[in-house]
């Protein structure tokens, strides 16, 4: 079976090249695209540095997203070349060849999953997949302070499984089959960040496809890297209620009432945020 990655960078050429200084000899990896999502910095010069015969490096025309970002990458490997998986992932990922031999092993032998994950080590927290969101999840999100507990609660305990069935795994490193991701269109371009990994699913979900992890098997994710050098933490929190009504309406089908709940409840935990950045910044001061 053959597979290809692909990796999106936005201003974050340090990390993209850790990461293919790790990965650039892994047999087990066909084709290797790095897409510069139409970085403000230098990136993309520093970038061409990389390429390979199996190495290539490509542009966007302008920063759309993530899902944007990925789907051009996706677009451009799966037009010039013929591949039976595709990795998706974040350049702040530490895999070891190992790990991408199994998840290959586990399509390869499993023909009812679509998508495979190893756990994702971050923060000194082991995840290995959640829940797609019900609205109530979605509102008891929006709420300061309970939105920990709520996010908390949907995700999976970890069983003695091999092989463990989850709805949901994180995006910034999954396997799923090139034929499945076709099937679904890939990435909604309708979300700029975030809930890219819930609409997937969801749409899986509908085509009665399944979503496992590798309990076996892990990676290091150094969470938000590129993220937080570009996007300030009220900004990415604006995104993230952005795409989780975006999610609500065209796939959940909320309606006015709930959708008025969640905007009623985001706006009032926005300003609670915006009171908690400010007596920070104020302190810094003092």
């Amino acid at each position: 079976m053959k597979t290809g990655i692909v990796i999106l960078n936005y201003n974050d050429y340090e990390s993209t090249k850790k990461m293919i200084d790790k990965i650039k000899n892994y047999k087990s990896l066909n084709h290797i695209v790095i897409v510069d999502n139409n970085s403000s910095d230098d990136s993309y010069e520093k970038l061409q540095k990389l390429k390979t015969d199996n190495i290539y490096v490509i542009k966007t025309d302008e920063n759309k997203g993530y899902a944007y970002g990925n789907n051009y990458g996706i677009r451009y490997l799966t037009k010039n070349y013929k591949i039976d998986n595709i990795i998706i992932s974040n350049p702040d990922i530490i895999v070891e060849e190992k790990v991408i031999k199994e998840l290959i092993k586990d399509l390869k032998e499993n023909k009812d999953i679509s998508i495979i994950a190893p756990l994702i080590k971050q923060n000194g927290e082991e995840a290995n997949g959640w829940r797609i969101p019900t609205f109530k999840d979605e509102l008891l999100s929006n709420i300061n302070y309970v939105h920990r507990w709520a996010r908390k609660k949907m995700f999976y305990p970890k069983t003695d499984d091999k092989l463990q069935k989850v709805e949901v795994v994180s995006g910034c490193f999954f396997m799923i089959r090139k034929s499945d991701f076709e099937q679904i269109g890939y990435f909604d371009e309708g979300t700029f960040l975030y809930y890219e990994e819930n609409i997937i699913s969801y749409k899986l979900k509908g085509l009665n496809k399944n979503v496992y992890v590798d309990n076996e098997l892990s990676v290091i994710h150094n969470e938000s890297v590129s993220v937080d050098k570009s996007i300030n933490s009220i900004k990415k929190y604006k995104i993230l209620k952005t795409s989780q009504k975006y999610f609500q309406k065209k796939y959940v089908k909320a309606n006015i009432f709930k959708i008025f709940l969640l905007r009623m409840f985001y706006y009032i935990s926005l300003f609670i945020a915006y009171m908690i950045y400010l007596i920070s910044r104020i302190k810094k001061k003092i």
